[in-house]
C-alpha cells in the first residue's frame, strides 16, 4: 500500500475484506509495528490512518548491513585503516554532541547512567560499576560485530563517543572483536560521585 494508508487502502492492495485488515492492525499496533492517526475528510468522523513505526520499517528485509560492508571496502581501497578509523571517531564525536545539553554540568556517574542509555539505543548491552580505581563499563554485546570482524576500527566509534559524553579518557580492556566474551572500557576517575 502506501506510507500512510487508511483500512480501505490496505484493503485493495492485500485483497481481504477491512474486518480482516482492522483484525491485523490490532496485532500490529500491539507490537508497536504500525501507528495510527486521525485524518479530517469533510464531514463526519475522521478517518484513521496507519503508517509503520520505526520498529515496522526495520521488521523488513534491508540491506543495510550489506551496503555498509561494501562502503567500508571502497574505502579501504582508497584510504588506510588510520583514515577510516579517524572517520569513526569523528562519528562518535558527532553522536556525543547531540547530547551536550544534557551533559552539561553533569557528574561523572550522571554521566555514566545517561552514556547506559545511549549505547543501550544503539544496540548494546551495557553495565557500569564503580571501583576503587574509576569505573568499569562493561559490554555483553556488539551491533557492529558482522562488520568489527573485518574492519576493527569501528571500534573508534564507540571509544570515542564514550570519552566524548564522559569528558575522561577510557582504557579499553576486552574488546568481543578480540574473541573475548565482552568489551570492558575502563575510567580512571577516581573517587568522584
Amino acid at each position: 500500500a502506501f506510507p500512510e494508508s487508511t483500512i480501505n487502502d490496505l484493503a485493495e492492495a492485500v485483497g481481504i475484506n477491512g474486518i480482516s485488515i482492522r483484525h491485523h492492525l490490532t496485532a500490529l499496533k500491539a507490537d508497536d509495528l504500525v501507528t495510527s492517526s486521525e485524518q479530517r475528510h469533510g464531514v463526519g468522523r475522521p478517518r484513521l490512518i496507519y503508517s509503520l513505526t520505526d520498529k515496522g520499517i526495520e521488521e523488513f528485509p534491508s540491506s543495510y548491513l550489506r551496503l555498509t560492508q561494501r562502503l567500508i571496502d571502497a574505502l579501504g581501497e582508497r584510504m588506510s585503516k588510520t583514515e577510516i578509523e579517524t572517520i569513526f571517531a569523528e562519528i562518535g564525536t558527532y553522536i556525543a554532541t547531540q547530547y551536550a545539553d544534557e551533559l552539561d554540568g553533569k557528574s561523572t556517574e550522571d554521566r555514566l547512567r545517561l552514556l547506559k542509555s545511549i549505547l543501550t539505543k544503539e544496540g548494546f548491552i551495557i553495565e557500569w560499576e564503580k571501583n576503587e580505581s574509576g569505573y568499569t563499563l562493561t559490554s555483553l554485546s556488539c551491533p557492529y560485530l558482522r562488520i568489527g570482524l573485518d574492519h576493527p576500527e569501528i571500534c573508534a566509534l564507540d571509544h570515542t563517543m564514550i570519552e566524548s559524553i564522559l569528558a575522561a579518557p577510557v582504557e579499553i580492556e576486552a574488546c568481543i572483536l578480540d574473541n573475548d566474551e565482552r568489551c570492558i572500557y575502563h575510567i580512571p576517575i577516581g573517587n568522584e560521585a
